[in-house]
């Protein structure tokens, strides 16, 4: 639940291991965001520091985890960049900044290559899916801050988008007569996630990241923050950037209590081969309260997005797991009953020629519409590191209000800002991080609460979102 910047702080699943004679002492290290760093000695002991005549057993280090996970700790030379069992790192000013960035689908490829560029040279970037690559994603919309960060990096406009169209054209089958047929200028351009993350990953130098490494928990060894994965393996860092998106399991593990609740409706997706004569910018169909259509020209023809609304038991059925469970649907997890679904609303209410064309396209996928509570710090100190949420990892956004991408990357660019002026100028790291949080932790906020409001307006979704929504109207300050 939502908590001021005044609450007491949440406290993590990890322990820290001690040892007096025969005894074994267990106690709980402590997580505070950093306008609650701790001071550097707690009683009885911390993850780092034991009490007075108690030794810290180092090779049992302390390590939060996902409740799912509970893997053991092992030694592995092979580990990258951790290669022994004693983590030694030199000191924090002495040396330039460790960075290890998870996940490896838009935001974090965006950190990296700005890391880059900026002249850090340690950084790697884990991503927990083995082949990334062969990934696909529909259409998504970039401002103008987010188009100039990419234009920063070298990236090419043609690479990544395909159609140069700025406008957004609606269709409106109800409300007042002016709102039935609009035509608005969109401040950036649309491209696809396959487009966008292809034209990344091309440019990431070859090592840099690490596929198939799915993170499960993360502990201060040495007071520096240590990752660890699924197959044992750990890497050490000075600064840990979650950018894993909205199932994060960064979210999980440094702010626990922010869980993501359905908001009962359903964008259900797909690519068809074909492309309607009149498609020649980014179409919205809303034909009466309870649905929305869009559609937009991609290389390979149209992609399309039918929100509908649905009970959790609805999506159960349709699609094998709980909304909150499978955050994404692949194509085999869609169901027969839920195609129908889909078509019957098309045929029903779609002019002839978008519902011919929502029948006719193959596989297709979804995802169920979340909200979260909201979020009130970015970044929580490790040791004397730090670990941040980034992107959806942060607060995951309705794709109604078009900031997804654009939080993810604009937070990055300004992450870099505050790194760089942390090893250029020698500014305090703890303090370049609150003035990154003070920036960028409002404009997420907005985005969070502006989801269900319009989806309010649309008939979509459900009295538990709309509460969530009069809840985060509240927590906005101002």
């Amino acid at each position: 639940m939502h908590r001021s910047d005044g609450d007491p702080p949440r406290r993590f699943p990890a322990t820290a291991v001690a040892v007096t004679g025969s005894q074994l002492h267990v106690f709980t290290a402590v997580a505070r965001p950093l306008h609650h760093r701790a001071p550097s000695r707690t009683s009885p002991g911390t993850a780092t520091m034991a009490a007075s005549g108690l030794r810290i057993v180092r090779r049992r280090s302390p390590v939060m985890t996902h409740p799912q996970h509970h893997t053991a700790v092992a030694a592995d030379p092979s580990a990258d960049p951790a290669t022994a069992d004693t983590i030694v790192a030199p000191p924090l000013r002495a040396r330039q900044l460790r960075i290890a960035v998870v996940g490896g689908s838009l935001t974090g490829p965006v950190l990296a290559l700005l890391l880059l560029q900026a002249g850090f040279e340690q950084i790697a970037v884990y991503e927990a899916n083995p082949d990334l690559a062969t990934a696909t994603g529909g259409i998504l919309s970039l401002e103008h801050p987010a188009l100039d960060v990419l234009d920063r990096l070298g990236i090419a406009r043609h690479e990544y988008v395909q159609f140069g169209f700025e406008t957004i054209t609606q269709f409106r089958g109800y409300g007042p007569a002016d709102d039935r047929f609009v035509q608005r200028q969109y401040p950036g351009r649309f491209t696809t996630w396959t487009l966008l993350h292809q034209a990344l990953a091309r440019r990431l130098p070859d090592g840099l990241v690490h596929a198939g490494r799915r993170v499960t928990g993360i502990s201060a060894e040495h007071r520096r923050p240590v990752l660890h994965f699924t197959d044992g393996r750990r890497a050490w860092a000075d600064l840990v950037a979650f950018c894993d998106g909205r199932a994060s399991i960064g979210r999980r593990l440094l702010d626990p209590d922010r869980r993501l609740h359905y908001a009962g409706y359903v964008a259900h997706r797909g690519t068809a081969t074909t492309r309607p004569a009149d498609l020649a910018d980014f179409q919205r169909w809303e034909p009466r309260p309870g649905l929305q259509f869009t559609i937009a020209p991609v290389p390979a023809g149209s992609d399309w997005i039918f929100a509908l609304n649905a009970t959790t038991e609805q999506y159960t059925t349709w699609f094998g797991a709980r909304p909150e469970q499978r955050t994404f649907v692949l194509p085999h997890h869609v169901n027969p009953a839920a195609r129908a679904h889909v078509d019957a609303h098309a045929a029903a209410h779609l002019p002839a020629h978008l519902a011919d064309l929502v029948h006719a396209t193959g596989p297709r996928m979804a995802v169920p519409v979340l909200d979260i509570d909201p979020p009130t710090t970015m970044a929580w100190p490790v040791g004397d590191g730090h670990a941040v949420l980034l992107g959806d990892a942060l607060a995951p956004v309705r794709a109604h209000t078009a900031r997804g991408a654009n939080n993810g990357i604009e937070q990055a660019d300004g992450l870099v800002t505050a790194l760089r002026q942390h090893t250029r100028h020698g500014a305090d790291l703890t303090g370049a991080l609150t003035g990154w949080r003070r920036r960028h932790l409002l404009t997420a906020l907005e985005a969070v609460r502006q989801g269900p409001i319009i989806a309010a307006r649309l008939g979509l979704g459900t009295g538990l979102a709309q509460s969530i929504s009069r809840d985060l109207v509240t927590a906005l300050p101002g």
